[in-house]
Formats: structure tokens, sequence, C-alpha cells
């Protein structure tokens, strides 16, 4: 009877060890997903130069002294106003005495003219005298064009620099006054990476000019929308870049020439292939998932990332919409491994990611 009643205690042991080994397997159940596909945009940003729309250089365009400065430094200022006048009395009197040779070039040709119309002088005397006539009016001409490079006055209406002379300098041919900014709107450059921009160029139509927003270096952003209006012709064979070109109304004049901030650009991708990060581990710098086969066993496969949103990525290449992840458990398994699975719809992984966090 004892041999009975321990036979019995041990065939009860094994059945509960048996179920209980049954309810470990169904435990380990891994959930695996799909990529989901879709059109989406993601926000870039920047590091950018912002410059006038018009920024030169107000040089001295003759030689001599300084007379008055007649504007100050930060002003601004009406096109044709007065800036700086260089001592006019030298050109003054090249001017009168190119006047007053023009005088006596058009009194010869007037009596050669007289003279040739009674046929006392050749036709040749009076085209000589002609063309002295007009050698003298070109040269008022000249000599007021020099007269008139002494009163430097304002190209367009603008934002005038800081002073690099002072009333009473000597002024050599060419020297550097001041500079004027025209920023009543903005061109702003920024470096695009080949790949982001190979994926602008193939996802931005044609016809349509997008447009982008600007944070400011106080991490403010401007009150004004820019538009892409310019892409510059080759790549920077150093970094890699491309420099794009954006335009802003500056109506207010908050932005001036030389400051610095973030272009933020939205970037669109047409049926991008999306992930969870989290169904994602990097080996070398280089990131992998675990592809799921019919058969359940799984396979380590490199992917690459084109963008990264918040606990998502976009892949670029590696994977298909119709390829099965593993979605949990990723330190747990190992490369051709075979496993039971669940499936997850992948709108359901997305809007619950939280939920499947580790």
């Amino acid at each position: 009877m004892k041999k009975i009643f321990i036979v019995l205690f041990i065939a009860l042991i094994y059945v509960s060890c048996k179920h209980k080994e049954e309810e470990k397997h169904e435990e380990f159940k891994y959930l695996i997903t799909t990529p989901i596909t879709k059109d989406t945009i993601i926000t870039k940003d920047y590091v950018s130069q912002i410059h006038s729309f018009k920024h030169i250089e107000i040089r001295a365009l003759e030689k001599g002294y300084l007379k008055t400065i007649s504007v100050d430094e930060g002003q601004h200022l009406k096109k044709g106003q007065k800036m700086f006048n260089i001592m006019p009395n030298i050109y003054r009197s090249e001017l009168n005495k190119a006047k007053a040779e023009e005088k006596v070039a058009e009194i010869e040709y007037l009596n050669t003219k007289l003279l040739a119309d009674e046929n006392v002088v050749s036709e040749n005397e009076l085209a000589m005298s002609k063309a002295n006539f007009d050698k003298a009016k070109a040269e008022v001409s000249l000599a007021q064009t020099h007269l008139d490079f002494t009163d430097i006055r304002a190209p367009f209406n603008g934002i005038m620099d800081h002073l690099h002379v002072r009333e009473g300098s000597l002024l050599d041919e060419g020297e550097l006054l001041t500079t004027l900014s025209d920023n009543s709107k903005m061109w702003v450059y920024f470096n695009v990476p080949e790949a982001e921009y190979l994926d602008y160029i193939t996802s931005t139509k044609k016809d349509k000019k997008p447009e982008v927003s600007l944070q400011m270096a106080n991490n403010k952003l401007f009150n004004q929308t820019g538009i892409v209006e310019t892409i510059e012709g080759d790549f920077n064979s150093e970094t890699g870049n491309i420099a794009f070109r954006a335009t802003f109304p500056n109506p207010n004049g908050i932005l001036r020439h030389g400051e610095t901030g973030n272009i933020i650009m939205n970037i669109p991708f047409k049926d991008a292939i999306i992930i969870p990060q989290k169904t994602t581990f990097e080996i070398l710098d280089k990131k992998y998932v675990f592809v799921v086969d019919e058969n359940n066993v799984l396979r380590q496969q490199e992917i690459e990332v084109s963008a990264e949103l918040e606990n998502i990525f976009i892949v670029s290449k590696g994977l298909t919409k119709n390829d099965k992840i593993l979605l949990e458990g990723l330190r747990k398994v190992k490369n051709n491994e075979t496993i039971h699975s669940e499936f997850v719809a992948p709108d359901s992984v997305l809007s619950n990611l939280a939920l499947y966090a580790e």
C-alpha cells in the first residue's frame, strides 16, 4: 500500500511539472509586427548664416581729402541721400578748364565749317575740326563725372554700418568708407547633406517653392515665413553638403546682416517605411532588426535609417513593408533561433509605443 502511495505521489509531481512546463512554453510567445508604409513629414534644422538682400561696400571713387560726412553709423538712409563729400576744388577746376577748351574747339569748328562751305578748306580739315570739338565735349563729360564722384550718395534704401574714415582723412581711390545693407528682405544660407538633398529634390514639386522657418539665436522663431528659392550648382567635395538659400521678408528690420540662426525645414517622405526604434539594435555603429521568416526563424537584418522621429525610424534600405520583425525581447534571442510568435498590427504598435516599450 505504501509503495502504491509513493508511485501515485511521483505521478502527481510529474503531471504538475509537465503542466507548469507547458505553461512556461506558452508564456514565451514573442510579439512581432510589420513596418507601416505611409506618407509622412519630418522636421530638420540646419545651422544658417543670415545675409542682407543687398550688402555693399561704399568706397571712394576719387583721391582727395574727405571734406564732410553727412550721415552717422546705424542710420537708415534713403536712396540718393548724400553720404560723403570729397574736397571738389581740383575736380571743379578741371571741369572749368575742360569747358573752356570745349568752347575754343567749338569756335574753331564753326569757323572751319564756314570756310568749308565756301570751298576754302577741304572736307578733311572740317572733319578734323569736328573731331577736336567732339573730343573737347568728351573731356567736359569726363571732368563732370570726376566731380560728381566727389559727392557720394546712397545707391538704395538701407542701413549704414560703422565708419572706416573720419572727416579730413586723405583718401585713396577705392578706399573703403562704410557698408550699406538693404534689410527689407534677407537671404539665409544653410548647408544640406547629400542624402537629405536627394530626399528633398525627389519629393518636392518643381513648381512649388517649399516654406521654411527661422529659429533665431535667442531660440525664438522669427515671425515671418521664408521660401527656399535657390540651390547651389555644386556639392562641397570636403563636406558633402550643398548650399540652399531661403528668402525671408523683414518688414520690422529685426534681422541684420551677419546674424546666425537655424533653418527649420519640413521634408516630405512618400510611402515611407516606418518602424519603432525599439525594434532595432546596433553593432559597430550599424543598425539591425530581427526579421522573422515563415518558419518563425529569426534572421539578423542590417537596415539604413534616413530619418528619425520620436520613437520611430524611417527606413531607406533593408526592409520591405511585408517583412515581419521582432517587436520585443531582442536581448533574449539570437540569430537563426526559432521562436513562438504572436502578430501585432503595426497601426496598434505605433499608437501604443509606450505600452510596448521595454
